[in-house]
């Protein structure tokens, strides 16, 4: 078994230990700041991490009512510019901690007068020493090149964050997520049958939006670095507005279709797909969508949309390595890849 299927699998454990060891620290480094009135949240990273600070900017917008912005590392490392980040608070997100450009962007946000805050995987990284706070994942050493637990890792620490500094307290069943993670798990077989199908797939779509927007980004990933598949990533709404012209009979589409708000807009979008004879495989424990898809990868556990993004991501994760495998491909060692990326 691949490096990066045994490290899906014991995502389980790591989320439930990132819990129970952060959890405490996060309400209380809200709690310190709650009186300071921040005006703004930047979030900053690269690859996965970049995906995982677009999960967060969802969610802390729709749970704190702060303004949440992705920062563009170049206007700090490039052009140098300063910014007024006073009353701000500015997140990196880091797997290795040793990301120079995320780190040049904490240090240069620091000196705009922000407070700052590290998320890592690693204890004795740069990023530790630089950040006037940090949370660790606590998902152990991440052998496979490919994120996968230290993803959902970064997206429980933004969970536990959204819940400490919320209004709304919609997350506080954050508990039950490795649970549910480890019941999509369960999924493998299936989708061992499934990848076979799509061993000769050489492009694609992933569509999400919402919650789950940044997962159809990171599956998208998964399969253009494990797969070497060129897989577009968009929102429903923005696939509507021009892309959808290159769906043609046979165009495989993948669709993440969690309940909540975005549920209509993805039923009508795998419908118009449907209509285009494109190949639609739909990531789902609603059956109005399930039903509707050529291939469906049925979600045990139907869940509130809020708690979804893990679970919902795990299948996917397990897809892309499996297909690595049907092509005959290594998912651990990607060409032209290596774990730790610098730039600047």
């Amino acid at each position: 078994m691949s490096l990066m299927l045994t490290e899906i699998a014991e995502q389980p454990r790591a989320l439930e230990r990132t819990i129970r060891r952060e959890g405490r620290r996060i309400a209380q480094f809200a709690e310190k700041i709650r009186q300071q009135r921040l005006r703004l949240i930047v979030l900053v990273a690269r690859g996965s991490s970049d995906n995982a600070a677009m999960f967060g900017r969802y969610l802390l917008e729709v749970e704190t009512g702060i303004p949440v912005s992705l920062a563009a590392p170049s206007v700090h490392t490039l052009y140098r510019a300063r910014l007024d980040l006073r009353d701000a608070l500015v997140i990196g997100i880091s797997q290795s901690g040793e990301g120079a450009d995320i780190n040049l962007v904490l240090e240069n946000a620091k000196k705009c007068g922000a407070l700052t805050l590290g998320i890592t995987n690693e204890a004795g990284s740069a990023m530790t020493r630089i950040a006037d706070e940090t949370f660790l994942l606590h998902a152990g050493r991440e052998r496979s090149v490919a994120a996968t637990k230290t993803y959902t890792g970064q997206l429980m620490i933004l969970h536990l964050l959204a819940r400490a500094l919320g209004r709304r307290r919609a997350v506080a069943a954050i508990e039950r997520i490795p649970e549910l993670a480890a019941a999509s798990l369960t999924l493998r077989p299936q989708i061992e049958e499934m990848v076979e199908r799509y061993a000769y797939v050489d492009h694609c779509v992933v569509v999400g939006r919402g919650l789950n927007y940044a997962n159809a980004y990171e599956f998208a990933i998964k399969l253009m670095e494990t797969c070497y598949v060129v897989a577009e990533r968009f929102s429903s709404a923005d696939f509507l507005h021009g892309p959808i012209a290159m769906v043609e009979r046979g165009f495989p589409a993948f669709l993440f279709a969690p309940p909540g708000p975005s549920l209509t807009g993805m039923k009508e979008l795998l419908a118009k797909l449907n209509a285009l004879g494109a190949e639609t495989v739909v990531i789902s424990s609603e059956a109005a969508a399930l039903r509707s898809a050529h291939r469906a990868i049925r979600i045990p556990v139907r869940m509130p949309e809020v708690l979804t993004p893990i679970p919902y991501i795990i299948p996917a994760q397990m897809f892309a390595a499996l297909l690595a495998e049907a092509r005959g491909l290594s998912p651990d060692r990607p060409r032209s890849l290596q774990k730790v990326t610098h730039t600047v």
